[in-house]
């Protein structure tokens, strides 16, 4: 028999483990936002704006409140107001599309301009559509081009420009030059559970059951909107079916509460699936102008990367595309840019690896066309321009394994024996070909905090205000806590996802492992310490809490990164124009894995995310009425199970002694450079360059002759 003791000695970490959580999820014991009962709940149906701009003349809400189960109707004539001077928790303004029902401008189409609430959801929804809205419709904008008059330098979350040296200059002198612009349409997160929050006023504290990435922002937000004591909020979030960026703070949250305010019941309010179209944010749509000098032997000497997005007029929100140069490669002369062009639209928002994604299209496509020119390997050129520092920063990396991925990847993946030449293998019908790019996202961290209890039946209960959205969190958490407690997984419980467990790092930015991670190592060592002393435990437990704050700002500033190395093969035909991805292979540098089966799956969906960026997803705007052509999942197009061919996800060793917990995110690094690895592979299977996302049929067709 296994002793406790020998089951300890085990490590957690690193071993493949199913999720906690997992039986839940399948048996449907798992409650997502709308799934929580509440007595007397009512129903709230937003009502949307149907012109692209202009202005509310009138809301005919008196006809609708005669109307069967109709409670009310809130919009800019009765909503509570909102506070919207203030910075937020992630350091910016918060966006003005969740200040809603404040005053009767209309600045994009599906703009919320009244919520309808009823005793049932169909109630709220016949009454909503019933609810007549006059318009003072005013000329709208929603054209997008690279050399918009009103483009400017915007700082998102980094400089919004940078620059090093005489870039004109060491252009005019490089043996070899290209120059070229790349774009990528509007795309959307939309994940399988659509946006659902409820709120509820009880004995003078809100409470609020959502679908979020993090329960601490939302408290943040919703007390800063609504002038509330941060304690008087609570935001609970048990299950979340996805969130890829834009589960932060929305309208309907807001809504929801407004709602409740004004009835003093539960109120839930949940997005349809058009809906999520205008109030979801989405990834805005770039266009890249790349320039990159380089010596014969393909060592840069300048590099050039400008990004332009397209933005809303009431929140300017920057998709930080250039920015992926400033970490990847290194020249004398060194510049970067990210501008917007405000228009008409709904505000764009963070998207799975946002700037990295499209980025890394624009820039890794265009080292391929380098390599080219200059005749040497797409693998060689990218090691040959390998940088000592951040090529910005100028600070060390902490560690910088890309070659080891790009060594390892080309031996699994047979890339010695492709041959360079484009357009020469066949098989029937099909040209073939095989491509590769690098990858890169931010290691970072934030602070948290964490509390353990020691039960007296010898279990630990770990609360942390973490999100899973998907990503296994509990389940890494778990492994984590057992192996900074020494005892086996199946003595540790994890709970999250609840305001009052403490402050904590939301679920974004490859960065709610590590942080959550330092949290929970360092309450687990307090806890042993206390535990060493011989103390009995009380039926109550003993719970000691941890904060990393100051742990976090004592890490020595460096290039702390993801990396990877994509690899691609694609099979096109050039009577039909269609591709097909055969198979594909990441080889990934992302620290210590905490649990290979959640982290291989991570990896593995930001690349078949790759495939749909690359050949599928585009939303198109009529720009007559301002909206999305077909907003819906059976128009905007994504890889299905027929698209996803044979994919591989692995790593290399990535340890870096200099680092307290060694763990690295793995939820974005896996579509960075998946749709130019792709694109790279048609262009060895064809000869033509598509430099416009996605490669549709008729382009592969128009490029027959054309470059795209």
């Amino acid at each position: 028999m296994t002793t406790t003791a020998q089951k300890a000695a085990v490590r957690a970490v690193g071993t493949g483990h199913v999720r906690v959580e997992g039986r839940d999820k399948v048996t449907g014991a798992a409650r997502y936002a709308g799934d929580i009962p509440f007595t007397e709940l009512a129903y709230g149906w937003l009502v949307l704006s149907t012109v692209a701009r202009g202005r509310i003349r009138d809301i005919a809400s008196a006809p609708v409140l005669e109307m069967p189960g109709v409670l009310a109707v809130v919009d800019h004539r009765n909503a509570p107001r909102l506070e919207t001077d203030y910075v937020g928790l992630l350091g910016i303004r918060p966006d003005p599309t969740c200040a809603v029902f404040q005053n009767d401008t209309v600045p994009h189409l599906g703009w919320p301009v009244a919520l309808v609430v009823a005793e049932t959801p169909e109630q709220a929804r016949e009454a909503a559509e019933a609810l007549a809205v006059e318009y003072e419709t005013l000329p709208h904008d929603i054209e997008f081009t690279g050399d918009h008059p009103v483009s400017h330098p915007v700082d998102g979350h980094m400089p919004g420009v940078t620059d090093k040296g005489d870039l004109e200059a060491a252009l005019t002198a490089s043996a070899v030059v290209v120059d070229e612009e790349y774009t990528t349409p509007e795309e959307h997160h939309h994940p399988m559970e659509p946006h659902a929050a409820t709120a509820r006023w009880e004995d003078g504290r809100l409470e609020v059951v959502d679908s979020n990435q993090g329960t601490s922002w939302v408290v943040s937000e919703l007390a800063n909107l609504f002038s509330l004591d941060p304690a008087s909020v609570r935001v609970r979030s048990e299950h979340v079916g996805g969130g890829f960026g834009s589960k932060g703070v929305r309208a309907h949250q807001v809504a929801a509460v407004m709602a409740a305010t004004v009835l003093q019941r539960p109120v839930r309010v949940a997005l349809t699936r058009p809906q999520m179209f205008a109030l979801a944010g989405h990834r805005s749509p770039t266009v890249q102008r790349i320039r990159l000098g380089a010596n014969a032997d393909g060592r840069l000497c300048a590099l050039d990367h400008r990004s332009v997005s397209r933005t809303a007029t009431v929140y300017e929100f920057v998709e930080p595309s250039a920015g992926v140069a400033r970490v990847m490669y290194d020249a004398d002369a060194h510049h970067t840019e990210n501008r917007v062009v405000r228009l008409d639209v709904p505000s764009p928002t963070f998207m799975r690896a946002p700037g990295e994604a499209p980025g890394s299209f624009a820039l890794e496509s265009a080292l391929d066309e380098l390599a080219e020119k200059c005749g040497i390997d797409p693998i060689q050129l990218r090691l040959r321009n390998e940088p000592g520092k951040g090529p910005v920063s100028g600070l060390p990396f902490a560690n910088r394994n890309l070659r080891a991925c790009f060594e390892e990847g080309a031996r699994r993946f047979g890339w010695a024996a492709r041959d360079p030449r484009p357009g020469v293998r066949r098989e029937g019908r099909w040209l073939l070909g095989t491509g590769t790019a690098a990858a890169s996202f931010p290691a970072g961290a934030a602070p948290s905090t964490a509390g353990i209890t020691a039960e007296p039946d010898g279990r630990f209960t770990v609360r942390i205000s973490a999100a899973d959205i998907g990503t296994g969190a509990r389940t890494a958490l778990t492994l984590v806590a057992a192996d900074a407690l020494d005892v086996p997984p199946e003595q540790v419980t994890v709970l999250i996802g609840d305001s009052e467990f403490g402050f904590a790092m939301i679920a974004g930015g490859s960065m709610g492992t590590r942080s959550w991670s330092m949290a929970v190592i360092a309450a687990a060592r307090d806890l042993r310490e206390r535990l060493t002393l011989g103390v009995a435990i009380p039926p109550e437990g003993i719970t000691v809490r941890s904060d990393t704050t100051a742990q976090i700002a004592a890490l020595a500033r460096m290039e702390r990164h993801s990396y990877g190395a994509q690899f691609a093969e694609v099979a096109v035909d050039p009577a039909t124009g269609e591709v097909r991805v055969r198979r594909m292979l990441g080889m990934f540098a992302a620290g210590r894995i905490v649990n290979p089966l959640t982290a291989r799956s991570q990896f593995t969906g930001g690349m078949i995310w790759g495939i749909s960026m690359a050949l599928h997803e585009e939303a198109v705007r009529d720009p007559a009425f301002g909206g999305p052509v077909g907003a819906d999942l059976a128009t905007y197009h994504v890889a299905t199970h027929a698209d996803v061919p044979r994919i591989e996800a692995d790593w290399v060793d990535d340890t870096d002694p200099d680092d307290p917990v060694g763990i690295k995110g793995v939820g974005e690094v896996g579509i960075v450079g998946a749709a130019a690895a792709i694109a790279n592979a048609v262009w060895h299977a064809t000869g033509r360059r598509h430099r416009h996302l996605p490669i549709r049929p008729d382009r592969v067709l128009t490029a027959a002759g054309n470059d795209a």
